[in-house]
Parts: C-alpha cells; structure tokens; sequence
C-alpha cells in the first residue's frame, strides 16, 4: 500500500482498558471435590464452622464474619440464618446440652445401681468437658445467650432434669414431671451441692488449677482417679459399729 492509500484509511479506535475497579471480581475457585451447600445444608454448615472457630480461637474470635469465612460463604450467610451473633450463640450452645445430655445419659446406662449411675454422669460431665472446652464453655456464659430460644431452652432444661433425676435416684427418690417444678429445701440442696461440686473441679481443672494437686499424687494417678476418689468421699459412710 502507498503512503497515500495508508493515511486515507480511518482510525481504527480501541476500546480503553477497564478500571481495575470496573472489572468483575473473579470468582473464587471451588477446592476439587467440595459441592455448593443447599439452602438446607447451609444452616448446619455454619453451625460445624462456628465450632470449628470456637474450639479453636475461643469465644472472642467467635465473629459472624469469622463463621462466614471459615464455611467459605458470604458474610450475610450467618445473619441471615440466625439474625445476630446472640442467635447464632444460642443455637451452637444448643447443639453442645444435646451432646452432653446424650453423653451423660449413655454414660448412666452402663451402670444398674442409682450411685453408680450417677457416678457415671459425673465422669461423663468432665470428659465432655475436656473434650468440647470452648462449647462447654459457651454452655455457661449465659449472658451471651438467649435463654428463651425454644432449642436452647429445651435442651438446658433437660440438663436440668437429667441432673435432678439422678441425684433424686441416689437418694431413693424420684423427681419427674409436677415434682421436679415443685422441690423441698433438702431436695434442692442436694441437686445444688452435686452440680457445685463436678462443675467446680471441672472449672478448676480446665483453667489449670488442680496442676498443684496433681502433681503431688502418686505415680500413675492422674485426673481420672482424683475425680472418682472424691466423688467416693461424698457417699455417706455408714455408723461405726
């Protein structure tokens, strides 16, 4: 082509490059294997990803953002399945009666002897403790909690009653139904004084304090038989002949 035929021909006109922040956010990229949650689905997902956070960060690093990152969603996912982290809370904490009912429960049944059973459910109490801390945790920060939520109410109030039961057993009496809503003086003292007592060494024991204790035992006596020697203690003796 002549010079003349080149200088003839229009423009052609380019299309200005997008701002960067005009162009699409690119899509987060699916690990091999994972599937998009059904609406479902999600609801639960959130929960197992605020445990996850929970166990792992404790209770302060428990953010509805955190939850959201960790199940890989948007952060409006949490808000809109549970409404606030109060929600959310209450509906984890939930989830954590129902295990330790259910533990402490199949725990009572491997025994036939009102003691014993409750014995169990005792050791079955701290195990779960130290082995869900920061969910055991949760349980008992009722300030953080919305106690009239139907689940969390109803799975604390058969904590309760499981806790009733089996002391009421150990004593040769049976609390249920209108009973339980109407206790003696006695009665409450005794429920009162068990729960104090394996709430209390748990405390103590996942916040370090029974090192000094322990430490001092002999060789091969560990948590274990400290908590079943001092359950032992509470059983009344009978008279000296």
């Amino acid at each position: 082509m002549t010079r003349t035929s080149r200088a003839s021909r229009p423009a052609v006109r380019r299309k200005p490059a997008r701002a960067a922040a005009e162009r699409p956010a690119a899509r987060r990229r699916r690990p091999a294997g994972e599937t998009p949650y059904h609406h479902g689905d999600l609801h639960d997902a959130l929960l197992a990803a605020a445990e996850r956070v929970l166990e792992r960060e404790g209770l302060p690093g428990l953010t509805l953002r955190a939850v959201a990152r960790e199940a890989g969603v948007s952060h409006a996912a949490p808000t809109h399945h549970f409404g606030d982290l109060t929600g959310l809370l209450s509906e984890l904490a939930a989830i954590g009666f129902r295990r330790f009912n259910e533990a402490m429960i199949a725990a009572g049944n491997t025994e036939t002897l009102p003691l014993m059973k409750a014995m169990a459910r005792a050791k079955a109490y701290v195990a779960y403790a130290r082995a869900r801390p920061g969910m055991y945790g949760l349980m008992f920060r009722t300030e953080r909690l919305d106690m009239t939520r139907p689940s969390l109410h109803e799975a604390a109030t058969a904590s309760f009653e499981g806790l009733a039961t089996a002391v009421s057993l150990s004593r040769n009496e049976k609390l249920t139904g209108e009973a339980l809503e109407a206790l003696s003086l006695d009665q409450a003292a005794a429920i009162a004084r068990a729960w104090s007592l394996v709430h209390g060494f748990t405390m103590l024991l996942l916040d370090g304090r029974l090192k000094d204790i322990l430490h001092r035992l002999p060789d091969g006596t560990g948590v274990e038989q400290l908590l079943d020697a001092m359950l032992r203690s509470t059983v009344p003796r009978p008279p000296a002949a």
